[in-house]
Order: C-alpha cells, then sequence, then structure tokens
C-alpha cells in the first residue's frame, strides 16, 4: 500500500504552512499548501479571487482542488481554514490520509493575525470579531474531521515531533 497523506486542518494562522514545510523536510515528503496550489492554477492570489469572483467561485476551485489532491500519495498537505467545513472535502482528503488538527486558542490566532491584510474573510473593520465567531463556528468541525489533535501553540519544531509520535503509533 502506497504512503499515507498528512493532512493539516485548522483555523488561519495556526502555522499549517510552516508546520507542514518543515514536516515534509524532515520526513523527505513533498509539502504542498492547498491555497498555494489554487493560486497557482489560476495566477491570481486567494484575495484576488475573492475579490473577481466571490467566496463560491473559490470554494469550487478549492473542491476541485482537494479531489485532485486525495489522487496523491506521501504528500503533507496544508488544507485552507475553511477547506474541512465541507463534508465533500473532509471524505476526500480521508480516503488517502491522516487529518491532523493544528489547535491553539484564538488569542493567539488574533495575535499572530493582528497586522496580516491577506485574509479576504478579515479585511475588515470588525476583523476581531469577525475572527472569533468564524473561529468558534470552525473548531467543533475540525475536531470532527481530525484523527489526531496537536498543540499547536508552541515552536513548529516540537508541533512536528509531536505529529510524528501520534502517526508512528496508529
Amino acid at each position: 500500500m502506497k504512503q499515507k497523506n498528512i493532512i493539516l486542518c485548522g483555523f488561519m494562522g495556526c502555522g499549517k504552512s510552516t508546520v507542514g514545510a518543515l514536516l515534509a523536510k524532515r520526513n523527505g515528503m513533498s509539502f504542498i499548501d492547498l491555497d498555494d496550489y489554487i493560486e497557482k492554477k489560476e495566477n491570481k492570489t486567494v484575495a484576488q479571487i475573492f475579490e473577481d469572483n466571490g467566496e463560491e467561485y473559490f470554494r469550487m476551485l478549492e473542491r476541485e482542488a482537494v479531489k485532485e489532491l486525495s489522487e496523491k500519495r506521501g504528500v503533507i498537505i496544508a488544507a485552507g481554514g475553511g477547506t474541512l467545513t465541507f463534508k465533500e472535502n473532509t471524505d476526500n482528503f480521508r480516503k488517502s490520509g491522516i487529518i491532523i488538527l493544528l489547535d491553539i486558542p484564538v488569542e493567539n490566532i488574533a495575535s499572530r493575525l493582528q497586522n496580516d491584510k491577506t485574509r479576504p474573510l478579515l479585511n475588515r473593520e470588525d476583523k476581531d470579531e469577525v475572527m472569533r465567531e468564524l473561529y468558534n463556528k470552525r473548531l467543533p468541525v475540525y475536531r470532527e474531521a481530525a484523527d489526531i489533535t496537536v498543540n499547536a501553540n508552541r515552536s513548529p519544531m516540537s508541533i512536528c515531533t509531536d505529529i510524528m509520535q501520534h502517526i508512528l503509533h496508529m
């Protein structure tokens, strides 16, 4: 049987891309950031896609990308913050991989994203309020989707070590 994928999920700013790249390097695997993958295919940033075509169009591109990436084996994928809020995406990822939630308190997310202008869903005046609402709505969905939950409120290296320990004991 081919090696399973590792899918990192969690709220925006939880460290999926940083941890995913590090995990891939440590294990000799390929790393794919789902948003980057979509941006390359569309030749636009996620923010531009949202602005030009709307969230619904972006979610359609995301579904297609998830299907494509679920066909691969032995890759580490950083899912977008909203990706696993759609059951179809969770089901597709589960077919070929292990879903790992990078769990981090909303206060730490707020601090990390304080000056970030690249998140279309948070590019507004009431950013903190919207972020907390979105976080509270998504966290139970992430927890339900995840095969493993790790504390992501620490260094990327220690998160990687924790993930590898969990996977070895599966």
